[in-house]
């Protein structure tokens, strides 16, 4: 996922609902304090260091309460920008501007937030030649965006949800009886995306035998992992996973991993910090 992943009618969707909790039936502070005809304009800027994501979210949302107000996009989702730089210019209505200004700067914050982390990860492990992957730990109905924020991080998006590919878990092998009894199963479906998670080198082997086309190797330090490439021997991918931090990622990666998937860069990222400076 590359590109904006949100359509004309999704955008319309998400600021219904960000509008709805957060305008109600009315800004009554703007209505009763700022005259009706008056003018502002707005420079969203960044104060800190930051890798930016949400931009495309800026136009819509102001002008859902000002369509005639101006937008001018300074940069541009991806970018990494550091303290001052003025990220986008609003003029229009000043109730308009007031009144939306929360809402864009919150998602735009969080976004931001994510890719910037993530692009921390990323950093990392240069010239490993692992890569870093999300994962569906993200905020409810806020997925496509926090997987959208990871790619202009620099991370590559793992599934989108349950219905995309196959993931074998300890419940699920759990409730099947073994690896191979699951494995199977998702085999006689006709899928060819099954990924099986494996906690021990046991599981590795088991794994392999069964016909996994990829391997999950979760909470396994970086001399366990080793072994494990060992055993599968290049036969599948292998993604390591648990456990991940900014501190311990490139020795994770160092041990041979294809991938590295890390919950952190969407269900804890820290928001950014980014203002709304207003003139008349």
């Amino acid at each position: 996922m590359s590109l904006f992943p949100l359509s004309g009618e999704e955008v319309d969707t998400f600021i219904d609902i960000a509008f709805a909790e957060d305008i109600g039936d009315g800004d009554i502070t703007c209505a009763t304090v700022i005259p009706a005809e008056a003018r502002l304009t707005a420079i969203m800027n960044a104060r800190e260091t930051m890798v930016i994501a949400g931009v495309p979210l800026v136009g819509p949302i102001f002008r859902r309460l000002d369509p005639e107000c101006k937008i001018v996009c300074h940069v541009r989702d991806g970018d990494k920008v550091t303290p001052g730089t003025e990220i986008v210019t609003i003029k229009g209505k000043a109730r308009a501007l007031l009144t939306a200004e929360r809402t864009a700067l919150n998602i735009v914050q969080h976004l931001s937030g994510i890719a910037t982390l993530t692009r921390q990860y990323v950093d990392r492990i240069d010239g490993t030649g692992a890569t870093l992957l999300d994962t569906r730990k993200t905020i409810p109905g806020l997925r496509k965006l926090g997987k959208y924020a990871t790619n202009m991080g620099g991370a590559k998006n793992h599934r989108m949800g349950l219905f995309d590919a196959v993931m074998i878990k300890d419940n699920h092998i759990a409730v099947a009886g073994s690896v191979a009894a699951a494995v199977a199963g998702a085999q006689a479906a006709g899928r060819q995306d099954v990924q099986v998670e494996c906690d021990t080198l046991e599981q590795v082997r088991e794994a392999l035998k069964a016909g996994a086309d990829s391997l999950l190797l979760d909470n396994m330090p970086p001399g366990t992992l080793r072994e494990a490439l060992t055993i599968v021997n290049g036969k599948v991918p292998c993604e390591a996973s648990g456990g991940v931090s900014l501190n311990t990622i490139r020795a994770i990666a160092e041990s041979g991993v294809d991938y590295i998937s890390v919950g952190r860069l969407t269900q804890s990222a820290p928001a950014v910090d980014i203002g709304l400076d207003f003139s008349a």
